[in-house]
């Protein structure tokens, strides 16, 4: 009898994980209308962001590396976990030499005072410049200052290359106070507290920076997807395509599009009780915009989200 009862018993399990694993299976027809959606979303952000869940937003990055460029640069890089202070030597024909940092950012950090990550952030970056100051070849031109590219990982809105506004926190990230704050401004007041001569020369987010290093090493590489603690894509749109304003056109003739699809959300989008619950779990909940959860496409798929 016992074994007629456990038998019983898995059949009943297989049947309840069949039932569960039927709600995250997509048909081909779902997928094409969600990809149709995406393509419809993509265009509406190209004319008004405030219109669309994928705001499609201007990186002012019109032009992409060819492989030939020379020079020491020096970069930040912060994602949703970790936290890498890097130099960089270009060295012509699609070499480079690569020195780098990382730091897991703590938690308390992610979600206290804005001047506190800053803080943290140019602390971590006079420690690497530190270490190079002892290096005996290492050399400075005195009339040079450092130049530094910020690669940051949230949404911003920029009117150029060198300064940005944080729209909103994704990831487990939720410092209130630093809505509406430009992060090249706040980054640079915090290296002048640690006495850092260093000049931040761009603002990029992760994806563009991603798409810049791909371009270095091949001339086709047109666009890029980060799939990690957080999800996103960046790609290169003819400038003729960018219907809302944001300044003159560049000669170039295209300009690199941060398309933040991680907020991507239609009816069509199937959603689990189990998406459901972990959007009321997350910072930056659906309740927050009138209901429609926030960042949707990202809890679906991104590292950050997977339990």
């Amino acid at each position: 009898m016992g074994d007629c009862d456990n038998s019983f018993d898995e059949m009943k399990l297989k049947k309840k994980v069949r039932e569960i694993e039927e709600k995250f299976w997509l048909s081909k027809e779902v997928l094409m209308q969600v990809a149709d959606d995406i393509e419809v979303m993509m265009q509406k952000g190209l004319k008004d962001q405030d219109s669309s869940f994928i705001k499609m937003l201007v990186s002012y990055v019109d032009s992409l590396p060819t492989g030939d460029e020379q020079g020491c640069f020096y970069a930040l890089d912060l994602g949703g976990t970790n936290l890498r202070v890097m130099q960089v030597k270009l060295q012509g024909n699609r070499t480079i030499d690569l020195k780098s940092l990382s730091y897991m950012v703590p938690h308390k950090l992610k979600v206290g005072k804005m001047d506190e990550l800053f803080d943290y952030i140019a602390h971590k970056v006079s420690i690497f410049v530190e270490k190079e100051e002892d290096d005996p070849n290492f050399e400075l031109l005195p009339s040079r200052k450092r130049e530094l590219g910020f690669t940051f990982s949230f949404p911003v809105y920029q009117t150029r290359i060198s300064s940005g506004t944080l729209l909103n926190w994704t990831k487990e990230y939720d410092i209130k106070e630093a809505v509406g704050k430009d992060m090249v401004e706040e980054l640079t007041k915090a290296l002048e507290r640690r006495n850092l001569d260093m000049n931040v020369t761009a603002l990029l987010n992760d994806t563009v920076g991603t798409l810049a290093g791909g371009r270095f090493y091949d001339s086709n590489v047109v666009a890029a997807v980060i799939l990690g603690t957080g999800m996103n894509a960046a790609y290169v749109e003819k400038t003729k395509n960018i219907l809302k304003p944001y300044g003159i056109p560049p000669k170039s003739g295209q300009m690199v599009i941060n398309t933040e699809w991680g907020n991507f959300n239609s009816p069509c989008l199937p959603l689990t009780e189990f998406d459901q619950a972990l959007d009321e779990d997350s910072p930056n909940r659906g309740k927050q915009r009138k209901c429609c959860p926030v960042d949707i496409w990202e809890k679906l798929c991104a590292e950050f989200y997977y339990g």
